[in-house]
């Protein structure tokens, strides 16, 4: 089977999961639109500007996936769903302001409209709609998980901060800034659906270790997409990691891989940001020649084997399937 096919394969497994799902996802995203309401008007104006830009709506989907391979009954994990999707909207109005992006979502970000002050208020908004919902699941557990994991996300958020055009910043580091900032968030989504709807300890671990490494490896796709990949895919400019100074895992491994001969460039470019419109695409042929771009796809894609190895506990059923398809899917979205 050539690449074309697999991908469309890959693709219409995904779709299956999005039927499968539907009416949970239609249920949590009536919700979500409910709780966007409130009196201050630039607050749903702001908030609906991303949250109805089209998403992908991944981390929700894992909460309901998640309580449906369990079993889950009940309208709990549709709030857990919201409320991760809150989480998550909150920490991208965050970002962006912080990173100075232009993009979001295929969108001008929402902080060149309405001002970073705004942005970073509206996503306090979100956080404390999101805590609401947690309390309104009634599972304390899951209310322990989902503000863990806010904790968390923040902690990673502020680590990649201190490390910012950090030349040496190393592969272990680099991955713990991943966890914590993008993984910690699909881990709790997977767990806290399981946990809400009664799920063992045992299924539950094993869904946050699904969750973990999902998330990982969808991060490092992105990763690797920045340089490889199209403004329409990646729904941000591609490059914006290079021309913010990010080192992100293909930029910290071209650096150790082409060593002193390219020290002042990657200084030049990362450490002072200082970048002219040649250097992306001399940073680009670094990262392709090095070997950077494919061996951060491969760790990606063990991370996504990973995913579904840890699956291995449930039966085989459609959620079950559909789950592993996504995780072949976070691999495999196309330049």
């Amino acid at each position: 089977m050539d690449v074309a096919h697999a991908i469309a394969d890959r693709r219409s497994s995904v779709d299956a999961l999005m039927g499968l799902a539907a009416a949970d996802m239609a249920a949590a995203d009536t919700l979500i639109r409910a709780r966007l309401d409130s009196p201050i008007a630039l607050i749903p104006a702001l908030a609906e500007h991303l949250i109805g830009a089209g998403g992908k709506r991944v981390r929700p989907l894992v909460t309901v996936a998640a309580a449906r391979l369990v079993n889950g009954k009940g309208d709990g994990y549709l709030k857990l769903a919201a409320a991760v999707e809150f989480i998550h909207t909150a920490t991208l109005l965050h970002d962006d302001v912080v990173d100075g992006s232009e993009l979001r979502r295929g969108k001008v970000a929402a902080h060149l409209i309405w001002g970073g002050a705004s942005s970073v208020l509206v996503g306090d908004f979100l956080f404390a709609r999101a805590f609401e919902l947690m309390v309104e699941s009634g599972s304390l557990h899951a209310l322990d998980i989902l503000a863990r994991a806010s904790r968390v996300i923040a902690e990673g958020e502020v680590l990649q901060l201190t490390r910012a055009h950090d030349l040496n910043l190393n592969v272990d580091t680099y991955l713990e800034i991943v966890a914590a900032k993008t993984a910690e968030l699909f881990a709790a989504a997977a767990e806290a659906g399981a946990v809400v709807c009664g799920a063992s300890a045992k299924r539950s671990a094993a869904l946050r270790d699904y969750g973990m490494s999902l998330g990982l490896a969808f991060q490092l796709t992105d990763d690797a997409l920045d340089y490889g990949g199209t403004s329409e895919v990646l729904g941000k400019n591609a490059g914006d990691d290079f021309r913010e100074g990010k080192a992100t895992l293909p930029l910290i491994l071209a650096i150790q891989r082409t060593g002193s001969a390219e020290t002042a460039f990657w200084e030049k470019v990362i450490g002072r940001r200082d970048q002219d419109e040649n250097d992306f695409r001399r940073a680009r042929e670094l990262i392709l020649s090095s070997g950077a771009l494919q061996a951060t796809q491969n760790q990606a894609q063990a991370y996504a084997e990973k995913a579904k190895a840890a699956l291995g506990i449930f039966p085989a059923d459609d959620w079950r399937l559909a789950l592993e398809a996504l995780a072949d899917f976070a691999v495999s979205r196309p330049a």
